[in-house]
């Protein structure tokens, strides 16, 4: 039987402790933690946690495309050795590429195995022409350039510039770190569940300065959870 609940469509339990739950998610607390604090059922908390964290997905999937000064890089994450293998086979990676909007957001996707293949599209997809972006070295990007996007992006391989000019990837760096950080106190996640982990780095990341319980709040009132 549904109980009342304006955050969730239908709710099994109140709308006082669902609240709590969100402000305890809103803390970055485990699911652990928030199963003891909310006297709930270790698998209601980790349903909800995996409702709010779709939703927090598709919110960072629908934002709109980047423009100005753009930064971008490749990250790996999750270096667990794997058992008989050796050399880079050893260690079981999941790529990341970042889009850094310098003064906005970030927008992290999973790449699977070639990035330059794939990075193409995504460029094309969540940044305006017309950009600045700056880059690595890595020679991928200069594919970029040959497949003719310098017509319509300014590509800038970024330097160590310790003078505090322009020529930088620090931006999609700090969120490289913020994610790591975070993610390492989860002590492992399920290659299946790293995706909704990563756009939930993504959403806290972008929203650093605000209060993310009242946004939870907001998003959930305006669109209630399944």
């Amino acid at each position: 039987m549904s109980i009342k609940n304006k955050y969730v469509q239908r709710g099994k339990i109140s709308e006082a402790k669902l609240r709590q739950l969100i402000k305890l998610f809103a803390h970055d607390l485990d699911a652990q933690t928030i199963a003891s604090l909310t006297n709930l059922n270790r698998n209601t908390i980790n349903r909800y946690l995996a409702l709010i964290r779709k939703r927090l997905a598709e919110f960072c999937e629908n934002q709109p495309p980047m423009y100005g000064e753009i930064e971008v890089g490749v990250h790996s994450f999750g270096a667990r050795r794997i058992k008989g293998q050796v050399g880079r086979l050893a260690y079981k990676k999941t790529l990341v590429f970042g889009i850094f909007e310098r003064g906005g957001k970030v927008y992290a996707e999973v790449v699977m195995d070639s990035v330059k293949a794939t990075m193409q599209d995504i460029i094309r997809g969540r940044v305006n022409t017309g950009s600045v972006i700056y880059s690595d070295v890595w020679r991928g990007y200069e594919g970029l350039v040959n497949q003719g996007f310098k017509k319509k992006y300014r590509f800038i391989h970024a330097q160590n510039d310790l003078a505090g000019g322009r020529f930088h990837i620090n931006g999609i760096e700090s969120f490289w770190s913020f994610a790591k950080h975070r993610l390492m106190k989860f002590h492992g996640i399920a290659e299946s569940a790293f995706y909704l982990h990563l756009k939930e780095c993504e959403f806290r990341f972008n929203n650093r300065t605000q209060d993310i319980y009242l946004l939870l709040l907001k998003m959930f009132r305006e669109k209630p959870l399944p």
